[in-house]
């Protein structure tokens, strides 16, 4: 059969090879097919949107070997976004009907932490903090407990995109004499053991009923310092992989000696994000204040890190928090040191000016894609004031007792996030995430997770 050709003027004849070649000639000078060697130059940073239609998101995760990540909801759901960052219709884990009623209003109870075993590839276990309702009986008679405070373990189902949510074992439970200051971090160190952050108990000043009377009299209070009475103000270290429901480390600094052998670290106020910095070799701690400066720490084995004897740097006062004491110990009844933050900043309350809520603990930096920020830890800040969603970011250079730090300028968010911020998160490439919201308490669908990502131009 022949074959006619609209356009013979490039069939197959001895000029073939001229014609290609001016075709060829033609594409190469159009302005709009030239190849381009003129590198990328990146312009900045800034916030890139990964999933929405969340609550208030407090938290972002991976299991480092799947390339999903895990949006942990403050409501009582975990979130599954898979590898083409796609939020799966339904929860990976929902247990917001065992929660105490939230206050939509603001609160800081719920599903506040999650932590995936090391060997989660294997074992398929995972691990929640939470608040269920009050038990019966209270810190004092008359008044009741605000809440029960849960630590869980649960298994993956095996399809691997939901959890079990028949699969709850209860590891640790104990009573909250007020609704705030819960802490809320799980991680696992690199020994592979399991660290809770913990708050005092709530209130102010960590005193009244559920606050023990420790041993500095000039303050009334707290649990923080108090080493035998509770959990409260403290981080925790255990062992999920032995013991009944969980074993106690053998290098817990008071197994033998008086404290509870659970301990890791005490002396917190509300240690609310806590992270591991697995290439630095230690545990970073965002304690957040009361009225006058909030602070990071890196976490010690068996370290005083204050509270309430000092806020920061500085003497507390229970009988005026607004202003500082004149003097206070600089050791405790065991004659350790009260150990200083590495980063301190001022409370929005601050008569010396701030404009932090609360601090937000964050991550050391090891990803690939934002070469200038390696090996810095980036935190930040819930807002500025209570009723205005402007958290910001910063980053701190981990060198030395006092870590310098500066503010994070987004390209499209120069002076603050416009939101509240929540809980920052990582994937298995080690790149950052934010969890943020318009809301101040849980309610709302305003929940929402950004990537940091680097923005190129020509």
């Amino acid at each position: 059969m022949r074959t006619n050709y609209p356009n013979t003027a490039c069939m197959v004849t001895p000029a073939f090879s001229n014609c290609i070649t001016l075709l060829l000639l033609t594409i190469l000078i159009l302005p709009g097919c030239q190849k381009s060697n003129e590198p990328k130059i990146m312009i900045g940073i800034d916030m890139e949107l990964l999933a929405d239609d969340f609550v208030s998101p407090v938290q972002v995760l991976s299991t480092h070997h799947s390339e999903r990540r895990y949006v942990v909801d403050q409501i009582g759901k975990i979130w599954l976004i898979d590898r083409n960052n796609n939020k799966r219709p339904t929860p990976f884990l929902d247990i917001s009907s065992k929660l105490v009623k939230l206050d939509p209003t603001y609160d800081e109870r719920g599903l506040l932490g999650v932590a995936f075993h090391p060997d989660y590839k294997t074992n398929g276990r995972f691990y929640v903090y939470y608040q269920l309702p009050p038990r019966a009986g209270g810190p004092a008679p008359g008044i009741p407990w605000n809440n029960l405070s849960r630590i869980s373990e649960f298994r993956v189902l095996p399809d691997w995109s939901r959890a079990d949510p028949n699969s709850e074992k209860v590891i640790l439970e104990w009573d909250d004499p007020q609704s705030n200051h819960n802490g809320g971090s799980l991680v696992f160190g690199l020994d592979d053991f399991l660290y809770i952050s913990i708050g005092d108990g709530g209130g102010a000043n960590d005193i009244g009923p559920g606050h023990s009377t420790d041993w500095y009299s000039i303050n009334a209070g707290g649990n923080a310092q108090d080493l035998e009475a509770n959990f409260l103000g403290k981080v925790l270290c255990i062992d999920v992989d032995s013991g009944d429901p969980y074993g106690i480390p053998p290098t817990n600094p008071f197994v033998g000696k008086p404290g509870r052998d659970e301990i890791f670290a005490f002396g917190f106020r509300n240690p609310y994000r806590m992270s591991v910095d697995k290439p630095g070799h230690q545990m970073i701690v965002g304690d957040a204040g009361q009225v006058l400066w909030e602070e990071i720490d890196v976490l010690v084995k068996g370290g005083n890190y204050g509270w309430n004897v000092k806020e920061g740097r500085h003497c507390f006062s229970t009988a005026d928090s607004s202003k500082v004491l004149a003097s206070c110990p600089s050791v405790d009844d065991r004659g350790k040191p009260l150990l200083e933050p590495v980063i301190e900043l001022n409370n929005w309350q601050n008569p010396l000016g701030g404009k932090a809520t609360a601090v937000i603990g964050g991550y050391v930096y090891h990803g690939e894609t934002l070469k200038d920020w390696q090996g810095k830890y980036i935190f930040g800040t819930f807002s500025q004031t209570p009723t205005t969603p402007n958290g910001q970011l910063f980053m701190a250079t981990p060198t030395g007792d006092s870590w310098p730090y500066e503010k994070i300028s987004l390209l499209n968010h120069p002076d603050d996030l416009g939101y509240y911020l929540r809980g920052f998160g990582q994937d298995d490439d080690d790149e950052l995430y934010v969890a943020v919201s318009s809301m101040l308490g849980p309610q709302g669908n305003t929940g929402k997770v950004y990537k940091i990502v680097p923005v190129f131009g020509k």
